[in-house]
């Protein structure tokens, strides 16, 4: 087969080498596509010929370049096909291979101040170029791709929308891309999604705001359980200033998370009132602390704030 498609290749080529002075513009053009043609059917049988489906044999050659910058020169030969991108997406999206392209970086660094990008990809990756990640699949992807479906069609608005897929997949880290999806790529998906947890008290996280162990361009809704109506009203500008106060850290006494602890234990970092909200207490940085989410619900459950020295603690006022 390989030595049929390269006598065709050579013999096409030679009639153009031969002929192409005397042809017209669309003869010249139409010979050209019958060439690419017949070069991809070369390709076929002398790149990995025994891998038929360009799905698989694209999946083949970036496992073997697991790290290395992949240009879209390389994969439309392998490929041997013109609808090669469809593929690398489907193995993205559906498949859940982590492939990242110059375009789905710009993407990641454009979204969200919440996202860290810094963790040794290419900062010149070009819109052309493709990098997998590690040999390693999201077993999950199929699932999620069918339920982001089916939600993506239901009636409702952009953030219900988020919502239902990120309770769906609660303790899951889900992709930037995903999220576009369900909301049919609202152009305020990512506003919405950041509504979630600073205006209606979901703990939604990511690696700069939650959880430091998440891959960058990555949501996680920590646990499928709405904060109190009064924590909700905190300001985000508020927040943020208490944990940088506290370095980011719970500051009930011995704990410290995250520091210390393994990345898999994934405890969401929660503002709480000193005095109580409903007794008077301010929304203000001096009556607010950190607290990881165990030991805020084990404040409320016991009535007792027992902080490090160097912060008020005791019985609750």
């Amino acid at each position: 087969m390989a030595a049929q498609a390269l006598r065709e290749l050579q013999r096409l080529i030679g009639e153009y080498a031969e002929r192409w002075p005397s042809w017209s513009l669309h003869q010249r053009v139409t010979a050209l596509v019958e060439i690419q043609r017949a070069l991809r059917r070369f390709a076929r049988a002398t790149v990995l010929p025994d891998i038929r489906a360009a799905k698989a044999r694209i999946l083949e050659y970036l496992r073997a370049n697991v790290g290395r910058v992949v240009d879209t020169d390389e994969l439309e030969v392998v490929a041997g096909i013109k609808e090669y991108p469809r593929r690398i997406r489907e193995l993205r999206v559906e498949d859940g291979w982590p492939i990242v392209s110059g375009l789905k970086l710009a993407a990641m660094d454009d979204e969200s101040e919440d996202l860290d990008l810094d963790v040794g990809l290419p900062q010149g990756l070009r819109p052309d170029q493709y990098i997998l990640i590690e040999d390693r699949r999201d077993e999950d992807a199929a699932r999620r791709w069918r339920l982001a479906n089916e939600i993506r069609n239901r009636s409702g608005g952009v953030k219900g929308k988020i919502l239902a897929y990120l309770r769906a997949n609660a303790g899951i880290n889900v992709t930037i891309e995903e999220l576009k999806y369900v909301s049919n790529n609202s152009g305020d998906w990512e506003r919405r999604t950041r509504e979630l947890r600073t205006e209606d008290g979901w703990p939604v996280v990511t690696r700069l705001s939650g959880d430091p162990s998440m891959p960058p361009g990555t949501y996680k809704l920590a646990e499928d359980k709405q904060s109190e109506p009064h924590d909700r009203h905190i300001s985000e500008s508020v927040r943020r200033e208490v944990m940088r106060r506290d370095g980011a850290r719970c500051q009930w006494r011995g704990c410290g998370w995250p520091e210390g602890f393994p990345e898999s234990d994934h405890r969401f970092l929660e503002v709480h009132h000193i005095v109580h909200h409903v007794e008077g207490g301010e929304n203000t940085a001096d009556n607010l602390v950190t607290l990881c989410n165990i030991h805020h619900d084990e404040v409320h459950r016991s009535g007792i704030l027992d902080l490090e020295n160097d912060r008020p603690g005791g019985s609750l006022p």
